[in-house]
């Protein structure tokens, strides 16, 4: 058998053992298997359904990392399994000094319990890479996002879009913060081209990123509010704190708002809402 035959049967091997109930999808009406449909896997992965066909007919040709790194987390495929998988499409899996976007299953399986809360999770260089539902109503979904889009950092100094407003204190600390990360980031992952070119984007794009990263300054995340303005429901002020998963450089972004508050009754009709009256051009912050 071909390595893009056994791609297919792999794929679905790994979508016919997850069911809907465990990615927080309804079971909806009969179903042939108990598994995941192709429809539903595109929906998670941010794919067509055209695209993850192909994939499973040996029809895509060279699918890229990041086509690959979406089902791989939608089927939440151990470390073991993400390598086999990109082996199989004639990937180069992620070495030691580069960037990685596996998230365990064990974070999985922990961020399923703040369903009730907005979260995002990002690489060590600030990638977008996972939003739950209550996330994508709030910021709009992150599968509309491209490329650079998707990088928190990029997205910040180079003036894109954000339903987030900061204070000037909190662009500073924001700011201090996220410039650490990357110069950290920088020294842990030397072999990431990815990562030397955002740092080199950036400089070029922003006077203030080269300023920061020039004179060496240091910041850490620590627990403060962010204000949100949601176009249809209003504005949203949380508090924002920033975790990082433990044995990995992911960061986990959650949203809370305290109980009997303005913007916990907001988000309680958001969430019924959902993503009927979310826009494309909008991104966590």
């Amino acid at each position: 058998m071909s390595e893009s035959r056994e791609l297919g049967r792999a794929l679905h091997g790994w979508r016919d053992r997850i069911t809907p109930a465990t990615v927080g999808l309804p079971a909806g009406g009969v179903r042939r298997a108990a598994g995941l449909r192709r429809e539903e896997l595109a929906q998670l992965a941010g794919l067509s359904v055209d695209y993850i066909t192909r994939l499973e007919q040996s029809r895509a040709t060279s699918p890229s990392v990041q086509v690959l790194s979406a089902p791989a987390r939608a089927l939440r495929l151990s470390a073991a399994e993400r390598e086999y998988l990109f082996l199989l499409a004639g990937q180069p899996v992620a070495g030691p000094g580069q960037v990685s976007a596996h998230i365990p299953p064990g974070v999985r399986r922990l961020l399923d319990q703040l369903e009730g809360s907005p979260l995002s999770v990002y690489d060590a260089a600030w990638n977008l890479i996972l939003w739950n539902p209550l996330c994508a109503a709030l910021f709009g979904d992150g599968s509309a996002l491209r490329g650079r889009e998707r990088n928190i950092v990029w997205r910040h100094f180079a003036g894109l879009s954000s339903r987030v407003s900061h204070t000037p204190e909190q662009e500073a600390r924001f700011e201090a913060a996220v410039v650490a990360d990357l110069r950290a980031a920088t020294a842990r992952y030397s072999a990431d081209s990815g990562l030397r070119s955002l740092i080199k984007d950036l400089r070029d794009v922003s006077t203030e990123f080269a300023r920061l990263w020039d004179t060496g300054i240091v910041g850490v995340h620590e627990s403060d509010t962010k204000t949100v303005h949601h176009p249809d429901v209003g504005t949203f002020t949380f508090d924002c704190d920033v975790l990082n998963a433990p044995g990995s450089d992911l960061r986990i972004v959650v949203y809370t708002a305290a109980p009997g508050s303005d913007t916990a009754d907001r988000l309680r009709l958001l969430n019924v809402i959902g993503t009927q009256v979310m826009t494309e051009d909008s991104t966590t912050g």
